[in-house]
């Protein structure tokens, strides 16, 4: 029976039974310490937390809402209600209480498994929602230590059998760049088919072990860090914490790793600020290593890349562990200078597109045909085509039921042949799929002319000096942004020539610190036709955030909420 056939519960058992002894989870116990959990363990454990949930009184199609900071515990409780047929609404461990409210109503959860007591505070005294402590004194984690008598393994497994590959399994609340958010349903066979289908685009196999720091209520990571490793055999290693993120890669040394193209430009400036900061020929070796290694990963003639790579590039690669096989980059577009400075170092990065509504992958760039300026070939199983207008549209098995009980929205997104339209343009490059904006982002200047901001901000995010970049310019007669150096970068740069650099607020103040950006748009600008290109720049003093709401948790920037708080800069840059 293929996975488009089975529901989540039935793919875990399958996988217990080809892996048994074999290391499913790796579970943090203090920095650089993991405890091994196998996967008959594993199943064991789910069985567990499925009798601790059960005694709940809550039957399937129910929502159970989870939100909570990354563990095993959120992972098994997850596995748990799937065996159960209970819809899992996964909320982000960072929204405010009154968002966490409005999706636990909004999606009629009766039921809230919080990571914290500081995210039970969130949602506690809800009418008609029983909120319960996923970890700690009388929690559903501690309770499951001592259960498994009244949930036989014939009962849990009858209970598995009763689930539908159709009915829903999770609810996943998109970030709402504007507006409320919308809960995408999302069928089971949509992550079963999904996991199957993948395996020509992600070559993964039993051998291979992720470290899974993303937030697992991002669908990203739901699926491809923590449904789709189990379903083929693989282990996950949990990061403790981002503060344990360094120490952890060195003890779980991952082949393979999810990330967001934020993680690796923070990554590469603290390779370009510790390089900046050491002795001089360390220092010239590192600039030697980069750019003889970008030469070959161009396919341009190099010399001493070899030894080079050994000198420097293989320290690089231990802060990795020392064994990945590659990245796998989603959740925003990644800009061209990250794939290259990684690739200079031997260091492979996938990029990968999807969305909530299609969970989470609709193409992958393959190892062997990786192209990053791209976001790869079409999923085996995924339909992917172009309108008239330049719209994405995907079609097949994992995309999402609709919006839950928005039935106008639904039929908006979702054509009478079946075509969900994703809002982002696009164009084939052979096989290969690029996004050229985002739909609704598109800029129409006072002359007419279509302007596309995510080209020119991933144009500007290529200058060493900037972290990032927000174009602007709708109704006006040129383009205008607001930018946040890198500036850590900066600092570097500005200690290595014996100055003090000063806190961020001074820095944007500096003379050369504006020409080191100014010097970034410029060669941003000769790369844009001539009514693209950045006329005017504000520096601001401050990365934009989650908790200041101008980023959503998947860190993509809410263009609206940033126009809104610096109007006065925006409108001083437009005189």
């Amino acid at each position: 029976m293929s996975d488009a056939a089975i529901n989540l519960g039935r793919a875990l058992l399958r996988s217990e039974s080809r892996y048994g002894d074999k290391a499913a989870l790796l579970v943090p116990e203090r920095s650089g310490v993991f405890r091994t959990v196998t996967y008959r363990e594993m199943a064991d454990m789910v069985r567990r937390y499925a009798e601790v949930l059960d005694e709940l009184h809550l039957s399937p199609g129910d929502r159970v809402a989870i939100q909570g900071e990354n563990s095993v515990n959120w992972a098994l409780a997850d596995w748990a209600c799937q065996t159960l047929g209970l819809v899992v609404v996964p909320i982000y461990p960072t929204l405010p209480a009154d968002q966490a409210q409005y999706i636990v109503h909004d999606a009629g959860a009766s039921v809230v498994l919080a990571g914290s007591e500081e995210q039970v505070a969130k949602t506690k005294g809800m009418p008609g929602v029983r909120v319960e402590l996923l970890v700690g004194a009388g929690s559903i984690a501690e309770r499951a230590e001592a259960a498994g008598e009244r949930m036989t393994r014939e009962a849990w497994e009858a209970r598995i059998a009763s689930v539908k590959p159709d009915d829903l399994a999770t609810i996943i609340y998109t970030s709402g760049t504007t507006g409320n958010p919308k809960g995408a349903m999302l069928q089971h066979r949509a992550f079963t088919s999904l996991a199957d289908s993948i395996l020509t685009s992600l070559p993964i196999n039993e051998h291979d072990t992720f470290l899974s720091f993303l937030p697992i209520s991002h669908v990203y990571e739901r699926f491809a860090g923590h449904f789709l490793p189990i379903c083929v055999g693989a282990t996950i290693g949990y990061a403790g914490s981002l503060r344990t993120l360094a120490n952890d890669l060195l003890a779980v040394r991952p082949t393979i790793m999810l990330c967001v193209p934020r993680f690796l430009e923070s990554f590469k400036a603290k390779v370009v600020e510790g390089a900046a900061k050491a002795p001089p020929l360390r220092r010239w070796l590192f600039e030697k290593a980069l750019e003889q290694g970008t030469r070959r990963w161009r396919g341009e003639s190099t010399m001493f890349v070899g030894l080079l790579d050994k000198i420097v590039g293989q320290k690089i690669r231990d802060r990795v562990g020392g064994r990945l096989r590659f990245f796998v980059s989603g959740g925003a577009a990644m800009p061209m200078h990250v794939a290259e400075f990684f690739g200079a170092f031997n260091l492979m990065v996938l990029q990968g597109y999807g969305l909530t509504e299609t969970t989470a992958a609709t193409s992958f760039n393959p190892p062997d045909d990786n192209k990053p300026h791209t976001v790869g070939i079409p999923i085996d199983g995924v339909e992917v085509k172009i309108a008239a207008d330049g719209e994405i549209l995907i079609r097949g098995s994992s995309r999402m039921v609709g919006y839950y009980h928005l039935p106008e929205e639904t039929a908006a997104a979702i054509d009478a042949d079946g075509w969900f339209h994703s809002g982002d343009i696009g164009e084939f490059e052979g096989r290969h799929l690029k996004i050229t904006d985002r739909k609704k982002d598109i800029l129409v200047l006072a002359n007419g002319k279509n302007v596309a901001p995510a080209r020119i901000e991933g144009l500007l995010k290529e200058g060493r000096s900037i972290g990032e970049a927000v174009a602007f310019g709708d109704g006006e007669e040129y383009i205008a942004a607001l930018i946040v150096p890198e500036f850590d970068v900066i600092r570097a740069e500005l200690k290595n020539q014996g100055i003090d650099p000063g806190t961020d607020e001074q820095m944007i103040e500096r003379e050369d610190v504006r020409a080191m950006v100014k010097k970034d748009v410029e060669a941003a600008n000769r790369r844009l036709a001539d009514f693209e290109k950045v006329k005017r720049h504000t520096l601001l003093a401050r990365a934009f955030s989650i908790d200041e709401g101008e980023l959503t948790p998947s860190l993509k920037v809410k263009r609206r909420v940033v126009r809104d708080r610096y109007a006065s800069e925006i409108a001083s840059m437009m005189k």
